[in-house]
């Protein structure tokens, strides 16, 4: 199981991200391998913010509409009340509360790597799938 971060999933949108081919090579690559790919609500919350603001509502929407192919995690208040404790505790400009909620999704999972182009993962000890 892989988590699928917001900057996995922006740059599968947007062709014109610099990671763009890297994200497609990399979702190749796990259905190929026959990974499933984890999301959490913060996550969808958030990519749907940052696709409407980059590329528009069409983006946004697709999106959306993609979600029910992921296995979601839904934050219970357990998982936020962590997450906000873990965003304190870093207490590091450009990490974000949506980071730090993957990291202990990532922890309560078993998962070791993320479709993401975030260094914050790496720092955290996780590995990059795309990157």
């Amino acid at each position: 199981m892989i988590l699928l971060d917001t900057s996995g999933i922006v740059a599968l949108a947007n062709g014109r991200d610099p990671y763009h081919a890297r994200a497609v090579a990399a979702m190749e690559r796990c259905l190929a391998e026959g990974e499933e790919l984890l999301i959490h609500n913060y996550i969808v919350g958030e990519a749907v913010w940052v696709l409407q603001r980059r590329l528009g509502n069409r983006p946004a929407l697709a999106f959306l509409e993609q979600v029910a192919d992921f296995e979601m995690h839904w934050l219970t208040p357990e998982d936020h009340a962590e997450a906000v404790g873990l965003f304190v505790q870093r207490n590091r400009r450009g990490l974000s509360l949506v980071d730090c909620a993957s990291f202990v999704v990532m922890r309560r999972y078993g998962i070791t790597h993320a479709l993401a182009f975030d260094a914050d993962f790496e720092r955290e000890g996780f590995a990059l799938y795309g990157g």
